[in-house]
């Protein structure tokens, strides 16, 4: 039986982003999701919304059959 992942190319936050220090976020997910390190990716409020900004996964987590992102904002595209 396998187990099921997602592969993530955007972080979709729906308002449940926490900030850490700075422009450190903590994000946590349900299921287990997989997203790129190092990378820049899009970060989003819904996946029909605008692009808010840019982030940098820098640490992820999978447990109990939840994913927790800590990812670092590198550009603000609005305040809103």
């Amino acid at each position: 039986m396998g187990m099921p992942m997602e592969l993530q190319t955007v972080i979709v936050t729906k308002g449940k982003e926490q900030r850490v220090q700075g422009n450190v976020f903590v994000l946590e997910k349900e299921g287990y999701r997989l997203y790129p390190l190092d990378v820049p990716l899009e970060v989003r409020r819904t996946m029909q919304s605008e692009a808010s900004g840019v982030a940098v996964v820098r640490k992820l987590e999978w447990e109990g059959s939840r994913t927790t992102v800590t990812y670092e904002l590198v550009s603000l595209y609005s305040t809103n």
